[in-house]
């Protein structure tokens, strides 16, 4: 039962004063009324009464009393003694001679304030049946639960207890829940299906690995074999029985934890496990890994249809290349001929003579075939008749897939469900009846031509293909969905609804600031676009930057790019400065020293053994996560002579503590820390991110990349997207195959991050830009602001169709349909609700959202929406060109950090050679990691340099300061040997000392 989840510095903090309390705090808390002023006002002297106060306020903040009440901040006494008119607050001192007195004063504002001991019952039942319900429902880490419990005895007035009673005491019921869950998973199956789990860990005679070991490994290979492979690893899991189980009981948090859990353990060690959590293990790893092989099989399926039409044109434009000869050869022919047609000189009776004279019949003849043959129709460029070359390949999994895969369909996926129906209908018949076939998917020419012969006959294989990529089309919109699934699923039934939705409906409005019904709201956007047009209208003749041309009598919009900004002396003298004074360090004592600094290593707990301990284990953990962050792989790191860093050990430690939920949690300590130091501070309070993509090519085998011949070339590659706050750290970062669009993703790293960190503002390149998206940031209250390339193609929306809005009246030709939204008004809350209480995924839903040619009421609604806060936010960026600037100051921000990524990942040529999906992500979360470190120990000893700097010399620019950057690198040694240790003083809490000027300029010399 782990207890030790607090830091040092966590600990300290417990009860006590961090720091001085804001304005907002002081003006909260320690703010005496007319009641209070009375009852302090009977202590007699001076010295009591501020004492008797300070106990008063401290206890309402702190929620527990100070064993020495005057250990609190000058501030709050300072604010006290003004309320109370004492003008010499060194009396205060005076206030402990008696020992009893502020004990007597504590006890009477407990009785007097109704604070109870945390003990005293029945608050402290309640508090437990409290932590129990969150500890069993969510997967929260015990540190999260520490705090809410902080939160809720402060809030109840229930007097804080010591630090350990109250860890020991989350640690407890953590354990409660965890042999709650373990009971109930294990009473759940019955006894055939625990003698079916426990084959599991069973090594097969022809095997060298047990079926669990080969169940949870995904596969690597994109063709018709390794798709099979897919279905039957779907079959086996399956053939364990567990879809004729209940689950709804199970919390599905604690049930992916614990699955995770398993997944990443050996099977020796699962198998030496006590019965109930054995079982339990293995039923919760079945149950979610059922997904996940749904999701790799669809995977595999949609790589391979793709790849599939990607063979047909690039075989079709290479046998049309090699016969462009021939085409040219015979249209040149025949243009000669039909000039001698079209020839004046020519009467009709002799023309035909007269081509026959000057041209052979034969290779006239010859040249018309040659052109009927090569040349295509305008609308027939996709090749599908070259298809038929992989046709053996699709024989190969296709009755699996048949077979094995139930597709479900929406409205709009209904033809393509029917065609594949009677595509399985039809499977082992040689003589289908195809005057039953659903042919509504089938809408190109070009599909017609190959489909059916000059006979009227049907072509078995062209009608399979003609399936196989509508049915992707289909799928990739969400039109066709399976179940169970986390990536293909239907997203429409994840949404709030019936008496769910009813019942959540107020708490989401309140949440989100929305009222109920539309008529206000639509009043209210009316209002604000009116006023915005108005305002842009009234600027536009001082606005030099922006202009309206006449192009093709249509109005266009043209916006002047933004000029560089000189950078004045003193800044390139500061940041000069700065940088000097940064004391050259190690990486690997870099991460040691953010390590001892914020204790982020004791977030990696061992996936299975959450007791397990070893001495050291920091430093290995720092190890482990620089390997995978430099891409160098473990052996650089490996010191005999050093037991924190042998083989053994590292490798331990890597398949046991490093996985994506631990780098969550560390990570958000890193951003945690950042936020509390003032040169942070002075860059953003959080509010504001961006977010982008960095490519990372995959050489190795894998069906998680993608193709993209302008980043990765002939090869496969990763998008990592991540977010970086206004204060440079990357609080959010989501792994994508490929190069798919941006937009799709925005909404996923605001609602799913779990950083302290609440960004309000988004800004993107132009690739995340769409209404949708702008629909969707304005229901859930965010701003989505992206750098435009290109003004001039965007389209400005009116509501009011006769205000006049001046020279911009032209541009906003385009009127939003209000009654659209008012109707799905409803429908808006509950799919924005949804995102915000997180019953629906955000990728997910973007995917049907976005996809498909025929948008939904409710996609046209959100777009609609959208239109209107783009509008509102097009009349913001070309008038405010500070607006725009701080745009590009942020993304140049999320480049920069970027480039400070590629730095770190320098190992194997910057290559990604992760073959499964978790192993990519995993290692590039570490790498975020690192990054994280790096910007934190740059702005940790770059705000000491400031200090410094404050001291030794007049003045330093506060404007110049908010332009520093914490991703500078050249001081940071992250190649050669790596050394894990760290100088005593930098052990015992202090900072490593600043480089003097001198040393720095002999240095350069």
């Amino acid at each position: 039962m782990p207890v030790e989840f607090l830091t040092i510095a966590q600990q300290k903090c417990y009860g006590r004063y961090a720091d001085e309390p804001t304005p907002t705090q002081l003006e909260r808390y320690f703010y005496l009324d007319d009641r209070e002023r009375q009852l302090v006002n009977r202590r007699r002297g001076a010295h009591n009464r501020l004492g008797f106060a300070l106990q008063l306020c401290t206890v309402r903040f702190l929620g527990t009393f100070l064993v020495n009440p005057t250990d609190v901040p000058p501030g709050v006494v300072n604010y006290l003694a003004q309320q109370l008119e004492i003008k010499d607050i060194q009396c205060l001192s005076h206030y402990l001679e008696r020992t009893t007195t502020h004990r007597e004063h504590a006890g009477e504002i407990q009785r007097l304030y109704g604070y109870r001991d945390f003990h005293d019952p029945p608050e402290y039942w309640r508090l437990v049946r409290w932590l129990y319900q969150r500890a069993w429902l969510s997967a929260e880490r015990p540190s999260v639960l520490f705090d809410l419990t902080t939160a809720r005895l402060v809030e109840r007035k229930i007097l804080l207890p010591g630090v350990t009673t109250l860890t020991r005491l989350i640690a407890r019921i953590r354990e409660r829940a965890n042999q709650r869950l373990e009971q109930a998973l294990f009473r759940l199956a019955h006894p055939q299906q625990r003698v079916n789990l426990e084959k599991l860990l069973v090594v097969g005679e022809n095997s060298r690995q047990t079926p669990f070991e080969q169940l949870r490994k995904s596969p690597t290979r994109i063709s018709a074999s390794g798709l099979v492979a897919a279905l039957q690893r779907l079959v086996s899991i399956r053939a364990l029985g567990l879809n004729e189980l209940n689950f709804t009981k199970i919390p599905t948090a604690r049930l992916q934890l614990l699955a995770r859990t398993g997944a990443g353990s050996k099977a020796q060690a699962i198998a030496r496990m006590p019965e109930p959590r054995r079982i339990a293990t293995l039923l919760a790893f079945a149950y979610v890994w059922q997904v996940v092989a749904m999701d790799d099989a669809i995977d595999l399926l949609d790589s391979l249809v793709r790849e599939l039409l990607a063979f047909s044109q690039r075989q079709g434009i290479k046998e049309r290349l090699r016969t462009l000869k021939d085409l040219d050869a015979a249209a040149l022919l025949l243009s000669a001929a039909c000039q001698v047609l079209l020839d004046p000189d020519y009467s009709d009776p002799v023309v035909r003579p007269t081509v026959f004279d000057l041209f052979d019949p034969e290779e006239l003849a010859k040249a018309i075939q040659t052109v009927n043959e090569l040349a295509r129709p305008e609308y027939d460029n996709n090749y599908y008749e070259l298809m038929r070359q992989r046709w053996r390949q699709v024989r190969r999994f296709l009755p699996h897939l048949l077979k094995t895969i139930e597709f479900q369909a929406t409205k709009a996926g209904q033809p393509v469900l029917q065609a594949w129906h009677f595509l399985k209908s039809i499977e082992g018949v040689r003589k289908p009846d195809w005057d039953s076939a659903p042919l509504q998917i089938v809408t190109s020419p070009s599909w017609w031509r190959w489909l059916v012969d000059e006979n009227g006959q049907f072509n078995r294989q062209a009608f399979t293909f003609c399936v196989l990529q509508a049915l992707r089309a289909a799928l990739r919109r969400r039109d066709l969905f399976v179940f169970p699934s986390r990536r293909w699923g239907n997203p429409g039934s994840q949404l709030l609804q019936g008496e769910a939705w009813i019942a959540a409906k107020p708490q989401v409005c309140r949440l989100l600031e929305r009222e109920p019904t539309p008529l206000k709201e639509l009043e209210n956007l009316a209002a604000q676009l009116g006023e915005a047009y108005q305002r842009t209208t009234a600027n536009f003749s001082d606005n030099a930057a922006v202009r309206i041309n006449l192009v093709d009598g249509k109005e266009t919009l043209v916006l002047t790019g933004l000029e560089k900004i000189e950078e004045p002396s003193s800044l390139k003298l500061l940041r000069q400065q700065v940088e000097n004074l940064l004391p050259r360090v190690d990486l690997p004592e870099l991460l040691l020293e953010v390590q001892a600094l914020t204790g982020f290593a004791s977030e990696f707990t061992h996936i299975s053994e959450a007791t397990a301990r070893v001495q050291d284990l920091p430093t290995s953990i720092c190890a482990v996560l620089l390997a995978e962050a430099c891409n160098i792989g473990l052996e650089p790191l490996v010191r005999a002579d050093v037991p924190a860093l042998t083989k053994d050990r590292l490798s331990w430690v890597k398949h046991n503590y490093l996985r994506q939920e631990t780098i969550i949690k560390a990570n958000a300590r890193l951003v945690d820390a950042q936020t509390n130091i003032p040169l942070a501070q002075s860059w953003g309070g959080g509010e504001v991110a961006s977010a982008d993509g960095l490519r990372f090519q995959v050489p190795v085998r894998t069906i998680n990349a993608g193709p993209n011949p302008k980043y990765f070339g002939v090869g496969r590659g990763i998008t990592y997207y991540n977010f970086t706050s206004d204060q440079f750290t990357g609080f959010h970062s989501i792994l994508i195959p490929g190069t798919l669009r941006d937009s799709l993703f925005l909404l996923e790293g605001l609602l799913e991050q779990q950083t302290s960190l609440r960004p309000t503002e988004i800004m993107t390149d132009t690739a995340g830009y769409s209404d949708i998206v702008f629909g969707l940031f304005w229901l859930l209250g965010y701003q989505f602001s992206p750098r435009l390339a290109d003004i001039g193609e965007a389209r400005f929306w009116r509501i009011d169709a006769t205000a006049n809005y001046g020279v911009l009246d032209g541009l906003a030709k385009n009127r939003i349909n209000t009654e659209l939204i008012a109707q799905n008004w409803e429908d808006l809350l509950r799919v924005a609700g949804s995102l915000k209480l997180g019953t629906v995924s955000a990728s997910d839903l973007m995917y049907a959202l976005q996809g498909g040619k025929n948008p939904s009421s409710l996609s046209k609604a959100i777009a609609e929406l959208g239109r209107v806060a783009k509008t509102l936010y097009l009349l913001a960026y070309i008038d405010d060109e500070a607006y725009r600037r701080r745009i590009l100051i942020q993304l140049n921000r999320g480049e920069s950090r970027h480039s400070l990524a590629r730095a770190v990942f320098h190992g194997q040529r910057g290559e990604l050679r992760q073959r499964y999906r978790e192993g990519q992500e995993d290692q590039l979360s570490a790498l975020g990691l690192v990054v994280n470190a790096i910007v934190l120990w740059n702005t940790l000893y770059s705000d000491a340099a400031l200090n410094h700097l404050r001291v030794t010399q007049a003045f330093v620019n506060p404007e110049d300061i908010t332009r520093l950057s914490p991703l500078k690198y050249k001081h940071i040694n992250m190649l050669g040997r790596y050394h894990f240790s760290l100088p005593e003083a930098v052990l015992r809490g202090e900072m490593r000392p600043l480089r003097d000027v001198a040393e720095f300029s002999a240095y350069e010399a």
